[in-house]
């Protein structure tokens, strides 16, 4: 996550900088996260379902309210200003926008369900997390994972704080990470597909 955030710094050109941190998410996954990855779907249907609501919910009020993003309750300076994160040059790029769909629909989802549904409720609850199960949270974990997940995704706060309570609801359900794997990497898909086909760049954060 530091290696990520300190990125746009390194003024990369746009294929390098995806090239860059696509290698950098799958060898962190590779070296560190491997023997604890179970991709199996005991939940299908539901799954895809919670996938694809979330979806639903992120672009919503968007496209029912117009101007609802540029209100100073999701623009301001906590949860800062809303930026395309995608230059333009590197909007009509095939490998640039293959790799983001990649990242975004594969290699993320592995690393957030990984950290905010398989470790942080765990962590904030037991001195090992370990010792808990998969799917535990208390209410207060419960409730720090929401506000932390929707605080991470900035002027789309709202609609990360829905994401989060959705998200874990279904790890409670399911107490499977390859569930929660598959259902934001769905979330993921269809939003990158959504941004693609209207050129809403700003929802790729």
């Amino acid at each position: 996550m530091v290696l990520l955030a300190s990125m746009p710094s390194m003024d990369l050109a746009p294929r390098t900088d995806a090239i860059v941190r696509v290698g950098l998410l799958t060898v962190t996954i590779l070296a560190v996260s491997r023997p604890v990855l179970d991709f199996r779907i005991h939940y299908p249907i539901g799954t895809f379902a919670v996938g694809a609501a979330v979806f639903a919910l992120w672009v919503a009020p968007d496209l029912i309210i117009p101007g609802w993003r540029s209100h100073v309750l999701f623009q301001n300076a906590i949860t800062g200003q809303l930026t395309v994160s995608l230059p333009p040059a590197a909007r009509a790029d095939p490998l640039v926008l293959t790799l983001r769909i990649v990242r975004a629909a594969l290699l993320v989802p592995i690393l957030e369900e990984l950290f905010w549904r398989g470790w942080l409720p765990r962590m904030l609850d037991a001195k090992d997390f370990r010792t808990l199960p998969l799917g535990h949270f208390s209410r207060t974990s419960f409730v720090v994972t929401v506000l932390l997940f929707a605080a991470e995704h900035g002027p789309f706060w709202e609609v990360g704080l829905l994401a989060g309570i959705a998200y874990n609801l279904w790890m409670q359900h399911t107490r499977s990470l390859g569930d929660l794997m598959a259902a934001h990497g769905l979330t993921n898909l269809l939003l990158a597909i959504f941004v693609l086909l209207t050129q809403r760049w700003e929802f790729w954060l």
